[in-house]
């Protein structure tokens, strides 16, 4: 054999070497690829990337009310209502209007989501003419009373904190104080409560070992950390739109500074997914929000991306607790750490949580905001052999994880005043029919925003509800003032969300309903779900101009 045709032979060996090696990779990376959503929200570089050019720019007001393609008249009947609907915030809560515009020069949470609660484009008009308050005075039942003694029913939840009612956590806290009083704020050490609420804690998840943190993100580091630990894998799985705090890239794409680099991002409720982590061997853990039931694959709703109608909800309870189950035999399949994050649903959907509610048990568990009993907190429950920080044949490789303020002793008392009021025969009742009592609820507003002839539904996942626009508008975000116009006070997301406490009784809950319609009432006679009959694609391709034109 001559030279030249053995370096050829070894040329072939050795490229068909290489694409045996690649090939495995190759086709792991196709089906992480397919097993993402076709949504930016599902592709997160691609996102980030998008975000980093999209360009700012502001709707004049001349275009502002016309940015539809309304004829004059119609844009002078919205002129009008947005004009009333400034008059109504200047009249109506002077002082909290003056606090909160001296407050966004020094507080940049306060600014962020101040400019957030609409549409860029529209942002700057809208900061002009509605100044809205957000300092509040008091709270009794589900009423809160503003800076100006104005009252609203409570619809925002507290960010989920509200699950038994304020009064509920007010009594809590007074009973937390006293506990604790005699010892103060001695840490390190620990008061006699904790012991019990560990035991409480353990019995609750069903698993062997607890953790105590400061806040529901702290918590959910932790987990991810300690299976990273144990398993000796690197990667985590969370599914397309799910929110599980806000640190590094487990919260990757638009508003996350890093590149995801150790995240994957999956399509939820997706075969492919399944197939993704039974075929991936650097898969340490996954992250269930069991919210994502309400909107699968769509990030949490907020009035901000509300550039037309396209806002989707709807919770199949069957069809998830279904995911839920083969996720957990894919898992225990494949090592893989299963962790629900219950830190925002927690408590809200049954006594024992989702894995109760679910009937699916995870190998970690991670509990927040309510469980404080209205005092900041963030708890990890787990398996023991996952809990453990140390390895006793390898005595210097720890996972270290302390926080100064760990196991305060008014948190610790104030969750245990909670955990106290959760196993009362009244509290239990609030749980029974919960489903069915919301989901009635929800049937029975939806018909009367019907009869009204109103372009506007409510979608829920038990007491967590969202709104959703039939007609397609640039102006639904524009909703959420008509509301609180109309006495309901919600978050900064404004319409994407509202969360009731388990105390709402039928009363309140009727009161809300009329605000609702009222509010909806009266944004439709302004003109702001009138005028071209756009589909959304027609919307979106408008806003891609506006935004082309200006790049």
């Amino acid at each position: 054999m001559d030279q030249s045709l053995s370096l050829t032979v070894l040329s072939l060996s050795v490229s068909a070497a290489l694409a045996a090696w690649l090939a495995p990779k190759a086709r792991r990376r196709l089906q992480l690829s397919r097993a993402k959503h076709r949504s930016l929200t599902g592709h997160s570089r691609m996102a980030k990337r998008l975000a980093g050019w999209l360009p700012g720019y502001r709707l004049e007001e001349a275009e502002f009310f016309g940015a539809d393609g309304a004829d004059e008249a119609l844009q002078v009947q919205r002129r009008s209502g947005l004009d009333r609907l400034s008059q109504h915030f200047e009249t109506s809560v002077p002082l909290g209007a003056e606090l909160t515009a001296q407050a966004k020069l020094l507080l940049a949470d306060l600014e962020f989501t101040g400019r957030y609660r609409v549409p860029f484009q529209f942002t700057d008009t809208i900061a002009r003419l509605l100044h809205t308050s957000s300092f509040v005075a008091r709270s009794h039942g589900p009423v809160l009373e503003d800076v100006d003694g104005n009252a609203y029913i409570d619809v925002s939840g507290s960010y989920g904190v509200n699950v038994l009612g304020y009064d509920t956590y007010k009594a809590c806290i007074e009973e937390a104080v006293t506990r604790a009083g005699e010892l103060g704020p001695v840490l390190g050490a620990y008061h006699p409560v904790v012991l019990e609420n560990a035991q409480r804690l353990a019995r609750i998840s069903g698993l062997d070992q607890v953790s105590f943190h400061m806040s529901g993100t702290e918590a959910v580091m932790q987990a991810v950390r300690l299976a990273r630990y144990h398993t000796g894998k690197r990667h985590l799985v969370r599914f397309c739109g799910a929110y599980h705090g806000w640190w590094e890239d487990v919260q990757p794409g638009p508003g996350n500074p890093l590149p995801p680099r150790e995240t994957y991002t999956l399509q939820d409720m997706s075969e492919r997914s399944l197939d993704v982590l039974r075929s991936h061997r650097n898969i340490a853990c996954v992250l269930i929000n069991p919210l994502q039931a309400l909107h699968p694959n769509s990030a949490a709703p907020g009035d901000s991306s509300l550039v037309d109608s396209g806002r989707r909800a709807r919770y199949d309870r069957a069809a998830y607790t279904q995911w839920l189950q083969k996720l957990r035999e894919v898992c225990t399949e494949r090592g893989i750490v299963l962790i629900f994050d219950e830190v925002f649903l927690g408590f809200r959907l049954a006594p024992g949580g989702a894995q109760a509610y679910f009937g699916v048990k995870a190998d970690m568990v991670t509990y927040g905001k309510t469980l404080g009993g209205g005092l900041p907190v963030g708890v990890v429950c787990g398996r023991a052999d996952l809990m453990r920080r140390y390895r006793p044949e390898r005595p210097a490789d720890i996972c270290f994880a302390r926080g100064t303020f760990n196991s305060h002793p008014y948190v610790m008392t104030a969750m245990k005043a909670f955990l106290d009021r959760m196993e009362l025969p009244q509290t239990l009742a609030l749980y029974e029919g919960l489903d069915e009592r919301w989901d009635g609820r929800r049937s029975r507003l939806n018909e009367r925003l019907a009869e009204a002839g109103l372009p506007v539904r409510v979608a829920n996942m038990s007491t967590v509800w969202t709104f959703l626009y039939e007609r397609p508008s640039r102006f639904n975000w524009l909703y959420q003032f008509y509301l609180r116009k109309h006495g309901l006070w919600l978050s900064w997301v404004g319409s994407g969300r509202m969360i009731f406490s388990l105390d709402f009784d039928q009363a309140t809950f009727d009161s809300v309903a009329d605000r609702i319609v009222a509010a909806g009432v009266e944004m439709q006679a302004d003109g702001w779900w009138s005028g071209p009959a756009l589909e959304n694609r027609e919307i979106k391709r408008r806003v891609f101009l506006e935004m082309f034109k200006r790049a």
